[in-house]
């Protein structure tokens, strides 16, 4: 490793979502994979909060978890509320639909906060008819997978947005 390569800016990434125990973990734990197979761990870091306080201190969804990990996935993070301070802390506030964009703007304090939030489907590449990350909450099996569908596309988006604009090739 050469000397200047440990002094690195880290870029932080932090996904949310309602409850934070469905997209926005599975967004972590999803992007988690490709930084590490990308290499990029030292360089990318990632989190997720939700804009309730509901599921505080729990696992994500069983179903999520369970439908994560047919596809190699570990969704082990804890639920958090999404807070001011958050702004500060992070590069990157990407919210899975309109509803929590609106929470989270809320709460900003200036363009350069405002300038961090996108939606998650801004960085969808094949799944790019979607303006949301739709909440499977209620809903079966199918949901659960669409929406790992999409966020592995938009993860994968999202790293090459990150790589071309942060000169990580």
């Amino acid at each position: 490793m050469n000397p200047t390569e440990g002094k690195k800016k880290r870029i932080r990434l932090l996904f949310v979502c309602l409850g934070n125990i469905c997209r926005s973990p599975a967004a972590e734990g999803i992007m988690s994979g490709i930084v590490s197979k990308n290499e990029l761990q030292d360089i990318i870091e990632v989190d997720s909060a939700g804009t309730s306080g509901w599921h505080q201190g729990d696992l994500p969804d069983e179903r999520m978890r369970s439908h994560g990990e047919k596809r190699g996935y570990d969704f082990c993070s804890r639920a958090r509320k999404f807070k001011k301070t958050d702004f500060n802390d992070f590069d990157y506030i990407i919210v899975m639909d309109e509803n929590n964009y609106h929470t989270v703007k809320s709460l900003v304090s200036g363009k350069e906060q405002a300038d961090k939030i996108h939606l998650m489907t801004e960085f969808s590449v094949q799944f790019n008819n979607h303006d949301n990350i739709p909440d499977p909450y209620y809903g079966g099996s199918t949901g659960f997978e669409l929406v790992l569908d999409l966020l592995e596309d938009a993860c994968e988006g999202l790293l090459q947005v990150i790589k071309k604009k942060h000169s990580l090739y």
